[in-house]
């Protein structure tokens, strides 16, 4: 399999998916959600091949969400119901990983920002380097705070109200209040993130598959009410499609950048 927005890889019955525009500190394109959406949904009926996916940044850090500039320009340029079925990709994206019957790590060596977090929550594991940090950018970019699907996933990893804390003073954290909030399950010093996923999979791919599908499906039913997974993405739409959008946007990018 070949994609465009990613490289992708599958060796042993692991699939490594890797984000790589390091110069960018991988920056998430629209159709990267496009992708991972069809790639997880592909996945889900090649059990017997690829046993674990793997999610990964190159360079120095995970992914550093979207390129802020193009989307505010692109979601100001568009009319209501392209908004939307955008908005709906980004849930569709975090709803095909927590679905797919395979284990999925998120091996996080540096930032991960934005939709760049949500990409990590989504996944069932998460690997941190000591380096890593996430940062919650949403409610700084004139939209809801409830981007991609954050408002589904975080209470459930973290409890309601350090996620109210997090996403409406946008606070960053760091990996080690990661691992205490219960956002990380692993904090390991940044030359040893790869031994350290190595580890999980090895444990993993020595596992029964059908045990650990089981095991996932019925985690997600005793954590799921949908259909509220959506929901952030209906939200997130709404002010997009507003007037008053197109002014925040032209306020935003007229900012003046430091250095």
């Amino acid at each position: 399999m070949e994609w465009s927005h990613f490289s992708y890889q599958e060796e042993g019955g692991v699939a490594t998916v890797s984000f790589d525009r390091p110069g960018h500190l991988n920056e998430l394109a629209f159709e990267v959600f496009r992708d991972m959406r069809d790639l997880a949904d592909e996945l889900r009926v090649r059990g017997d091949q690829v046993r674990v996916l793997v999610l990964r940044g190159s360079g120095a850090g995970f992914c550093s969400a979207g390129d802020v500039e193009l989307i505010l320009t692109r979601l100001a340029e568009a009319d209501p119901r392209d908004v939307y079925d955008f908005a709906q990709v980004s849930g569709a994206c975090v709803r095909n990983l927590r679905r797919l019957p395979q284990p999925v790590i998120a091996a996080v060596n540096g930032l991960a920002a934005g939709a760049g977090v949500v990409l990590a929550m989504a996944c069932d594991l998460r690997v941190l380097a000591e380096r890593a940090r996430f940062q919650f950018l949403f409610t700084r970019i004139g939209i809801t705070g409830g981007d991609a699907a954050v408002c589904w996933l975080l209470p459930r990893l973290i409890g309601l109200g350090r996620a109210a804390e997090v996403l409406m003073l946008n606070d960053g954290i760091d990996s080690e209040t990661a691992l205490e909030f219960g956002l990380a399950n692993r904090v390991v010093p940044d030359h040893e993130l790869d031994a350290a996923v190595d580890s999980y999979l090895e444990r993993l791919l020595s596992a029964e598959p059908a045990g650990l599908a089981m095991a996932k499906d019925l985690l997600e039913r005793a954590i799921s009410d949908d259909p509220s997974l959506e929901l952030d993405s209906w939200a997130e739409s709404l002010p997009m499609a507003r007037s008053e959008f197109s002014e925040f946007r032209a306020g935003f990018s007229g900012r003046k950048r430091p250095g």
